[in-house]
């Protein structure tokens, strides 16, 4: 009995540790993620740690203005005398937040969206799909520029929601192509038989099933999303002083980049290599999560 468990249990986490090992061998996805990590611990552990030098990204001291880096102030400070290092650092938590936050909310609603039309199948189906076709064609950076003028807030919430909301389309065709190929298999064919609720088989065993491909798309969703708030940030709607991005680091440094440059270059190396590392580590989990590359 308890061999049985176990081999059950090993069948059962196999194709993950599998999935775990094919992640190992990707050397550039490795590096990337620990790179990753690196600019997550920098922006959230950073600014404690800089608080104990003595740094803070408010303290304004205009009689030295913007200064080149130095051992002081590493990465220079802006044209208010800000230490820019740690404006980075607290810029990068926004933008970290601000990505995962959406990134979320689009992974709820995409999950759904696509789950449902393709268990419903039908009509239904098609008439959810052509909803996404639609708003495919729709200018999301334009939607979100309207309703944030029409409503006339520029709330980090309402940004979180927004970006949020016209992020889910790819993940829903994704997951909706997934879930079209699993429910007809025999676990759900098994629970359906034992008289589970078409919403407890979608949710409890088909979309678990499908937890490769929602992993990739919610990865590939992160830059995407943090690039979105970046621009917005730039044109002006996205974050609010006090608060700041690297989104409003870019634009505030780009208007200064001829005479104080390092108040551009801080934050826009920081984000770039941000991104970077989350376009190869989904690179990486997609070739590690691919069922098309499982053995049997």
């Amino acid at each position: 009995m308890s061999a049985a468990t176990t081999t059950t249990a090993e069948r059962r986490h196999s194709p993950w540790r599998d999935a775990w090992q094919r992640l190992r061998k990707n050397r550039m996805a490795v590096v990337m993620g620990a790179a990753f990590a690196t600019v997550v611990g920098f922006c959230f552990l950073g600014p404690l740690i800089a608080g104990g030098f003595g740094l803070d990204a408010t303290t304004i001291d205009i009689t030295r203005g913007a200064s080149s880096p130095s051992w002081a102030h590493p990465f220079g400070t802006d044209l208010l005398g800000r230490d820019m290092l740690v404006r980075v650092m607290i810029g990068g938590r926004i933008a970290i937040m601000v990505a995962f936050t959406a990134t979320a909310i689009a992974l709820v609603i995409g999950v759904t969206w696509g789950a449902v039309a393709a268990y419903a199948g039908g009509r239904l189906d098609y008439v959810m799909m052509r909803v996404v076709d639609a708003l495919y064609g729709f200018p999301t950076v334009v939607f979100v520029i309207v309703v944030m003028a029409v409503f006339n807030t520029k709330n980090i919430v309402v940004l979180f929601a927004l970006i949020g909301g016209i992020s889910w389309l790819t993940m829903a065709r994704q997951t909706r192509g997934q879930v079209m190929s699993l429910r007809h298999r025999e676990f759900v064919e098994a629970a359906r038989a034992t008289g589970a609720s078409p919403a407890r088989i979608l949710f409890r065993h088909i979309v678990p099933n499908a937890l490769g491909v929602i992993i990739v798309a919610a990865t590939a969703s992160l830059p995407s999303v943090m690039l979105t708030e970046a621009f917005l940030s730039f044109l002006g709607l996205g974050v609010q002083a006090p608060l700041a991005s690297w989104g409003t680091l870019v634009s505030e440094g780009s208007s200064q980049i001829s005479v104080y440059s390092w108040v551009l270059i801080a934050p826009g190396v920081v984000m770039g290599l941000t991104i970077m590392s989350l376009n190869f580590l989904g690179d990486g989990l997609r070739d590690a999560l691919d069922p098309q590359t499982r053995k049997d």
